[in-house]
């Protein structure tokens, strides 16, 4: 067993998750920068139209994106139990397997998404004037999706082994050459040409993509990425029907665990498109304002996330060496650890969030509803931990249909909820209903961690 592994199983909790935690936590922070700077080059240059490009490109970038997500957890839990369990060549044939079935899966979806792109925001309603931006920046995404599905499982093939320094690197230069890239190509700068919303788009794909292939390099160096279907010697030639085999048995396996993660999370895309189609009747203030709110808020959930992703790794290799009771003790206190971060963002989005809105637009209407949006979400955000943390938990024991169930219920809600209340309170409305369901979803979470079914899940 790796000195990683048997820091997760036998090292003092507390410990171990912050060792774990914090290099995952920085990584999607370091996302969610990009995303920051993305949003207020737009917002400032290009200006209202392209904020709300952006933001309804974006619940289409969440679908896919919760596909790639399904197919990390599923990996990140089957290796993860294999680490823990001892046998890390096994771990290296799942994470081989898992990633010749993403780069197919992210090859087909950006090709459908493609030729879909019309339908998608003609469902939407969205303005003309959005919709022009919004085409070309989802389309130049969707082209780079197999890159995107690549880097996810490179990035869960590390944290399923216990190494959340090395994706972190990879991260911190991709996002550092993507800062750069983002102003250059957005407003053509130099010899760039000028792509405006675009080129936050290219920038994107291009060095997220350059991540993927670094990350894999240096895991097949180290014998973390192997063949799918290679035998334990070394040298031996991989026949294509062996291969087409181990990559089907891995999906079946990746998608058990992955896919009712990926159903939750695409069906919440889903949700949003519809609760855009109410927000659009109050006009692009109110739809870049819920964009908005979402780009503020998203740095509380990527740390979410981040300690969510920990959690997951730390609760699978306990499972896998059969520590049960520790691996419930990480659940509750990787939640603790991701309360105080929540606290803080509770406090500003009840004290500032006018000047948290003026840091992406100047345009006194939309600063003035995403105030309000904030304000309204404020307390639904202490409920976030609960919700993330505790999902990525019980996505590292495998058990993902009960978290499925429970959030999509809570989060379908929304629509009813949404289109009434905004009928008596206007846009207000639509925020009270994101807020009580997001606290409803970390109730949820708690209740289902506590209830222990988990337990008894083999992968």
């Amino acid at each position: 067993m790796s000195h990683a592994v048997g820091a997760l199983v036998d090292e003092a909790l507390p410990r171990v998750i912050r060792r774990v935690a914090l290099p995952a936590v920085a990584s999607n922070l370091l996302m969610t920068l990009f995303t920051t700077a993305d949003a207020y080059w737009v917002g400032t240059r290009v200006g209202p139209e392209g904020l709300a490009a952006v933001s309804t490109s974006v619940f289409w970038v969440w679908l896919v994106v919760a596909v790639a997500e399904g197919v990390a957890l599923g990996l990140t839990a089957l290796a993860a139990r294999r680490h823990g369990e001892g046998d890390a060549p096994e771990a290296a044939r799942v994470a081989g397997g898992a990633l010749v079935f993403a780069l197919a899966l992210g090859a087909l979806l950006g090709a459908a998404g493609i030729a879909g792109v019309d339908t998608l925001f003609g469902f939407m309603q969205t303005p003309p004037e959005v919709t022009a931006l919004a085409r070309d920046y989802l389309r130049l995404y969707l082209a780079g999706l197999p890159l995107i599905f690549g880097y996810f499982c490179v990035d869960a093939t590390f944290r399923a082994a216990g190494d959340t320094r090395t994706p972190l690197a990879i991260l911190g230069a991709s996002v550092a050459a993507t800062l750069l890239l983002d102003p250059i190509l957005i407003l053509g700068l130099g010899a760039a040409p000028k792509l405006g919303i675009a080129g936050a788009a290219l920038a994107l794909v291009s060095t997220r993509g350059t991540a993927f292939v670094v990350g894999a390099w240096l895991l097949w160096r180290r014998g973390m990425l192997r063949r799918p279907g290679a035998s334990a010697r070394a040298g031996r030639e991989v026949r294509a029907d062996r291969l087409v085999v181990s990559v089907a048995s891995v999906a079946r396996r990746v998608l058990r665990i992955g896919l009712p993660t990926a159903v939750t999370g695409v069906i919440f895309s889903f949700i949003y498109v519809a609760l855009t189609r109410t927000t659009t009747r109050f006009g692009t203030p109110a739809l870049a304002a819920l964009g908005l709110g979402h780009r503020i808020e998203s740095w509380l959930y990527m740390i979410g996330v981040g300690f969510g992703a920990a959690a997951a790794a730390i609760v699978g290799q306990n499972l896998g060496a059969r520590r049960v009771e520790r691996a419930e003790r990480a659940g509750w206190i990787t939640m603790a650890f991701g309360m105080v971060p929540a606290a803080a963002m509770c406090a500003a989005s009840l004290t500032i969030p006018e000047t948290l809105a003026l840091a992406f637009t100047k345009d006194p209407t939309v600063v003035s509803e995403t105030a309000r949006y904030l304000r309204i979400n404020a307390l639904s955000q202490l409920f976030l931990p609960a919700e993330i943390v505790l999902e990525g938990a019980l996505g590292g024991a495998g058990d993902t249909v009960p978290p499925m169930l429970t959030s999509t219920a809570l989060t379908a809600l929304r629509i009813p909820l949404a289109a009434w209340w905004a009928t008596e309170w206007g846009p207000a409305g639509i925020w009270w209903a994101i807020s009580l369901t997001a606290a409803g979803r970390g109730v949820a979470m708690m209740l289902l961690w506590r209830n222990g079914r988990w337990k008894r899940k083999t992968v």
